[in-house]
């Protein structure tokens, strides 16, 4: 199996793959109903004196009502109990139910930071640690915690890959499909970092945006033209339940998966024209349509024919958004798709991100609405939104891009 879908690029044609359920919260709001305004939705927070983007009240009091409806939920951090809320809503969405059969694989890039900020800091006051800090703490929270509130028949998987965390957990869960050892599986990825901490290391990078309290767009997303590094973090969640071949009540198709790594400079490095996603992007791309040992006819050569749109992992950072608008340019020359990224609205979700990117292709999918990036000039829409590509990238230069279809 490994083979043919994962390991060259000289693989068959991965056949399509269902998306039956889609849910997602953000600072968009639930289930991205804020998409297509023109206004972004991140706050500056007086606490912490920077931009982020957190949920809604009207969310929280949800997540709240959550966290207060099993006494074991008490305990958990709130990146779990995000990832069960928006898991709750895809499965409902799908018709699964709990008992049935499917994998469940859910990521973080950070995991319980609340919780282990909080943990570690009464333990450097008084020398013990809590009770529950360990269990509460590790990384595997979050699809156990998953599995048991959806009491699903299957395995359970969680991991982190940094800010690609989301979209390698739906690779992993294409391939237990494309390989027949499950017929259904929830895939997701979950953050809620928002601490001072976090922000205070992403400040150290000097990456994070010092846009002052009045700005009135704080995170400058694929604005090529920007001379300082404006990235804010947002928290969120996205879950979304795939199963294998045609179904009538698909919302899209993943049609092709690709990933790559490149050779690092530095831990935190990318490099000019991301060559990573060069790779990503054409691995996704034939394995949708084919390279020339298929068919006769190179898929790499009619992308700019066969791509409508790229939804840009574009974090806010100078070298991120110009090296992959670069790598954009080098695979389709001067006949580019429709470009954007939501991180100018909702912030930097970590390893949440390329889920809910691949949520947003899924609303311009149905609606046929597309979602500008005000710092990019528009291009011509096509007739038709019908393949789009999603990418997201993390520390460590791995990249994922996944082509997403009109169902």
């Amino acid at each position: 199996m490994c083979k043919y879908y994962f390991c060259t690029l000289n693989f068959v044609v991965m056949q399509p793959i269902a998306i039956t359920g889609s849910a997602s919260v953000s600072a968009f709001g639930e289930n991205n109903s804020e998409v297509f305004n023109q206004k972004h939705s991140l706050s500056f927070d007086q606490e912490l004196l920077d931009w982020v983007g957190r949920l809604p009240e009207s969310l929280k009091a949800k997540i709240k009502a959550l966290r207060n409806e099993n006494r074991n939920f008490q305990a958990l951090d709130a990146s779990v109990l995000y990832a069960i809320y928006v898991s709750r809503l895809a499965t409902r969405q799908a018709g699964w139910k709990k008992g049935d059969a499917f994998g469940i694989n859910i990521g973080s890039s950070r995991g319980a930071t609340q919780l282990f900020e909080q943990y570690y800091d009464a333990f450097a006051k008084t020398g013990k640690a809590e009770t529950l800090a360990s269990p509460s703490t590790t990384l595997g929270n979050i699809a156990s915690w998953v599995a048991q509130d959806l009491q699903n028949d299957g395995p359970e998987i969680s991991h982190s890959i940094t800010c690609s965390t989301a979209l390698h957990a739906l690779l992993n869960g294409v391939a237990w499909l494309q390989a027949g050892m499950c017929d259904k599986f929830l895939v997701g990825g979950s953050e809620a970092a928002l601490t001072p901490f976090t922000i205070a290391q992403m400040q150290a990078l000097k990456t994070y945006s010092r846009a002052r309290e009045d700005a009135d767009f704080p995170c400058l997303a694929f604005d090529l033209e920007k001379t300082e590094n404006t990235m804010v973090l947002g928290e969120g969640a996205a879950s979304i339940c795939m199963e294998k071949g045609t179904r009538e009540n698909a919302l899209a198709y993943i049609t092709g998966v690709g990933y790559a790594t490149e050779a690092l400079q530095h831990a935190v490095s990318v490099s000019a024209e991301a060559t990573c996603f060069q790779k990503s992007m054409r691995m996704a791309v034939e394995s949708a349509f084919g390279g020339a040992e298929n068919d006769g006819i190179s898929a790499f050569a009619e992308m700019p024919k066969n791509i409508d749109a790229v939804v840009m992992h574009a974090p806010g950072t100078i070298l991120g958004d110009q090296s992959e608008y670069k790598a954009i340019q080098k695979l389709f020359g001067d006949k580019l798709p429709l470009l954007t990224t939501n991180k100018w609205k909702i912030g930097h979700t970590f390893g949440a991100s390329g889920l809910l990117s691949l949520d947003t292709a899924i609303q311009m999918l149905q609606t046929q609405k597309w979602e500008e990036a005000p710092f990019f000039s528009p291009q011509a829409k096509p007739k038709e939104l019908k393949n789009i590509l999603v990418n997201a990238v993390g520390f460590g230069g791995n990249a994922v891009s996944i082509l997403v279809t009109r169902a």
